[in-house]
């Protein structure tokens, strides 16, 4: 058993902030093959991002999701699919947290192991002796070029009770992977899918997702009563997301300034275009909805990270909210970069001008189905109506 010195918050932020060049010098490359950049990769394991969820007693920092958010936050101002697959890693690692502490012996001896997976039961799974098999397709699988594991989700059918969906951990070995990652946005993120025939699944790695997602915990002994699992499943998913967003409506901000200086505005009178009004208004709004966004991923961790200190029950109205908070989060960055953009003119579509990926990324993030903000406030606000939530993944 390892055990180490956890960083401070402050000391993981500027880790990620020293490592925003990088990012944005490999950003290109990571586009134009569909995939992170290896030396991205190798610089997140360096500075520690991989072990932000690992347990502390497997060497792992075991961080609080105010700090994924503002450590995302950094490594998206460099290069939101990098960023993307980052938080992405935190979610299933949390998740594998959850398992029997024999079963996170194995999973977490891969030094810096990385843990993919999804939250949709796109895949059936039968019982078999001694566990389960697995058959099935899930999509949108971020980071799987990159992993050892994979969170998968299935729908149970046969043995005692009716039909229900399950989540287990599987070597990455086990599947296969169909390279058809051909998008618009977050094209870096390699989020290929991956296909399990006749997989099996050993008993002891099989969880209820049910449970996880109603906050009830897992099967690890080890990590029972720990601040940072003492949550339901979509507000710790939530949290763990938003900080890739917020970095993005920043990184569009960067590299808008960077330009601003040396552009005038074609076809008028202003040889600077730090000069017009338009230009003042715009970035004005644009950043004050930062802020905006920025507020909400800060009250969504910190939600979460109350709840989790203090042990407290969550009422179905802050689970919607966190959703919700997730959701604003989304519109605002969006809405931000959308400025930002329309404000950088017709040179701005060059391939090599960050702002046109940027853009590209925000509204691949913004179709996400758990990140939707109109998904998200739909959700919310039939809630505050009095009504029962029309899903389970709440």
């Amino acid at each position: 058993m390892l055990t180490t010195d956890v960083p401070t918050r402050e000391q993981l932020v500027r880790r990620a902030s020293e490592l925003v060049p990088v990012l944005r010098k490999n950003a290109v490359w990571a586009e134009e093959n569909r995939r992170i950049h290896e030396e991205s990769i190798e610089a997140l394991a360096d500075a520690g991002v991989f072990k932000l969820r690992t347990p502390v007693r497997y060497g792992g920092y075991e961080v609080d999701t105010r700090t994924l958010v503002d450590v995302a936050a950094e490594l998206g101002r460099g290069d939101g699919s990098t960023a993307w697959v980052a938080s992405v890693f935190w979610i299933p690692t949390w998740m594998a947290s959850l398992f029997p502490d024999h079963v996170q012996d194995e999973v977490f001896s891969t030094p810096d192991v990385r843990i993919c997976g999804t939250l949709s039961p796109t895949a059936m799974a039968a019982p078999a002796e001694g566990g389960v098999v697995v058959n099935g397709k899930w999509g949108f699988i971020s980071g799987a070029l990159h992993s050892q594991w994979q969170v998968v989700v299935a729908v149970l059918v046969g043995g005692e009770g009716e039909p229900h969906p399950v989540m287990a951990l599987v070597p990455l070995s086990d599947l296969q992977v169909a390279d058809d990652w051909h998008t618009s946005g977050l094209k870096g993120t390699g989020s290929v899918s991956t296909i399990a025939q006749d997989v099996f699944v050993p008993a002891d790695r099989v969880l209820h997702i049910g449970a996880v997602l109603q906050g009830q915990g897992g099967a690890s002994r080890a990590n029972a009563g720990r601040p940072i699992y003492n949550a339901p499943l979509l507000p710790v998913a939530s949290a763990s997301s938003v900080g890739t967003v917020l970095g993005l409506a920043r990184g569009a901000r960067d590299a808008f300034f960077e330009r601003l200086p040396e552009r005038k505005i074609t076809y008028t009178g202003y040889t600077s275009q730090s000069e017009a009004p338009i230009t003042h208004l715009q970035v004005a709004d644009a950043t004050m909805k930062i802020d905006e966004a920025e507020f909400h991923a800060h009250r969504l961790s910190g939600l979460v990270d109350t709840k989790g200190v203090e042990g407290a029950a969550w009422t179905l109205e802050e689970r919607a909210r966190a959703r919700a908070d997730m959701g604003a989060v989304c519109r605002l960055a969006k809405e931000a970069v959308d400025i930002f953009n329309t404000a950088s003119g017709g040179s701005s579509i060059y391939s090599h001008m960050p702002i046109q990926r940027i853009a590209r990324d925000i509204q691949a993030v913004n179709l996400h189905a758990l990140m939707h903000p109109n998904t998200n406030a739909e959700l919310y606000g039939r809630v505050l109506c009095g009504l029962e939530p029309n899903t389970l993944y709440i």
